[in-house]
């Protein structure tokens, strides 16, 4: 369905899609006096009615990426020349649709968020944290002043974190973690009491070795004294208790290998114990999120309740830990150290989601800092009201205050958000080499009726 308003003067856009980003670009574009052609979802003879004549930009507005794809495709077939700005979330699929189409501007709710969840995840007082020139700044709103930029440099990790960072190793979290781990260390408390018995018994180390490993083996203790009587016995015990740990460690092997294995007993994928971020949601922006804060040199552990959803196997690759279970869980949030975590960032899809857990933080750890993903659900804003769940950041707003930029031929770099306002980030500037932000009011969403009508159609 289109709703193509003509006032007198303004540009012409066609925007597609009907996701709140898509509602609220074209309710601003029809405050300022603009026109807009917008469809929800088109065939091929709605969009090339929209396109003539061609109109000064379009914007594509999905969250399927393939769907995004071909739109842009198609636009570009029917006016070679205008400009579009995309929103597709995986990186690769943009890098190919700029190559392919140059007129074509392609951006991601969640690479335009991360930034603005980042800072405060680290210090309640930054906006954003973003980069230039390869290096952190940290972006901070003053009331009554523009915001402004500074460097910000990583904490370097402290005595206290490299000690907790060791705690963390070998560490099981899970079931099967537990059992290999309690296996594997019951057989070598076997081999270092049974090797430690025979060096008393006079045995040479060598030899006192490979009779420690029989008897782990359970093939035969070693020949003992004719006076000793206590040895046999004591060898019995430990084969048949080697028995036992060897069924444990094989069960949790087998659990570790046929399972997900989202997080490590060693290395980078173990959970961290201290001054770390917790990150429930790990979707696009979850996902984004932890990889910013990574390249911050922050340590960072993921919350996700389906641990067959496609950002857990990329947060896998990337060496991010992820613990199956609900953000909203005490038994889950313990396990993730709460208590001791930097800050709490909850960036679900779901807005109420996102609010039950971070309810649940303040009940289990009030003096952790909670920074709560909103901009989906119309409820956020009674609630906001209602409720100083903590630093709140909509991603909805984010996304199409950028996108409203680009579309008005504004070069912006990216944006930041602070109590219920928008800046645009700009270029910049070659004089001072700082960077600049603007104002960006937005119109509500309700402004652009097209979506409610489709509906109730």
């Amino acid at each position: 369905m289109t709703h193509s308003p003509d006032p007198a003067g303004g540009r012409s856009f066609v925007v597609i899609g009907e996701t709140n980003v898509a509602r609220r670009v074209c309710a601003s574009l029809r405050d300022g006096a603009h026109i807009v052609r917008h469809l929800t979802k088109p065939g091929d003879e709605e969009l090339r009615a929209a396109m003539t004549p061609p109109p000064d930009a379009v914007a594509v507005l999905l969250h399927d990426d393939v769907a995004a794809l071909r739109y842009a495709l198609a636009v570009a077939h029917m006016s070679a020349h205008t400009p579009i700005t995309v929103t597709i979330f995986d990186r690769t699929m943009a890098g190919e649709l700029l190559r392919l189409l140059p007129q074509c501007h392609v951006t991601s709710p969640a690479d335009l968020a991360a930034p603005a969840l980042a800072g405060p995840c680290l210090d309640g007082t930054i906006a954003a944290l973003s980069h230039k020139d390869g290096r952190p700044h940290a972006v901070r709103v003053v009331d009554g002043q523009p915001p402004s930029t500074q460097p910000w440099r990583p904490e370097r990790a402290g005595r206290r974190f490299r000690i907790g960072r060791l705690a963390g190793q070998l560490r099981p979290h899970d079931a099967g973690a537990r059992l290999m781990l309690i296996g594997m260390l019951g057989m070598f408390a076997v081999l270092l009491a049974d090797f430690t018995w025979l060096i008393a018994l006079g045995h040479h180390p060598a030899q006192a070795l490979f009779d420690a490993a029989r008897v782990v083996a359970t093939v035969g203790p070693a020949a003992a004294p004719e006076h000793s009587t206590v040895y046999p016995v004591v060898a019995s015990v430990f084969m048949l208790s080697t028995i036992v740990f060897s069924a444990l460690f094989t069960a949790g092997l087998i659990d570790r290998m046929l399972g997900p294995r989202l997080v490590g007993l060693i290395g980078p994928r173990t959970i961290p114990r201290a001054n770390h971020v917790i990150v429930v949601g790990i979707g696009q922006v979850g996902l984004r999120l932890c990889g910013e804060l990574r390249r911050l040199g922050v340590p960072v552990v993921g919350v996700e309740r389906d641990p067959d959803a496609p950002g857990v196997r990329l947060a896998r690759s990337l060496g991010i830990p992820v613990l199956t279970g609900h953000g909203g869980d005490r038994a889950v949030m313990e396990k993730v150290h709460l208590d001791r975590a930097r800050a709490l960032a909850a960036v679900g899809s779901d807005d109420l989601d996102n609010i039950a857990v971070a309810i649940a933080a303040h009940g289990i750890a009030p003096g952790t800092r909670v920074v709560l993903r909103a901009g989906e659900h119309e409820a956020i804003a009674e609630t906001r009201s209602l409720l100083p769940l903590g630093t709140i950041r909509d991603v909805t707003s984010l996304s199409a205050a950028y996108v409203l930029a680009r579309l008005l031929d504004t070069p912006a770099t990216g944006v930041i958000a602070h109590q219920h306002r928008m800046f645009v980030q700009l270029p910049t500037g070659a004089a001072d080499n700082t960077d600049t932000f603007e104002p960006w009011p937005l119109a509500a969403r309700h402004g652009c009726a097209h979506v409610d009508v489709a509906l109730t159609s």
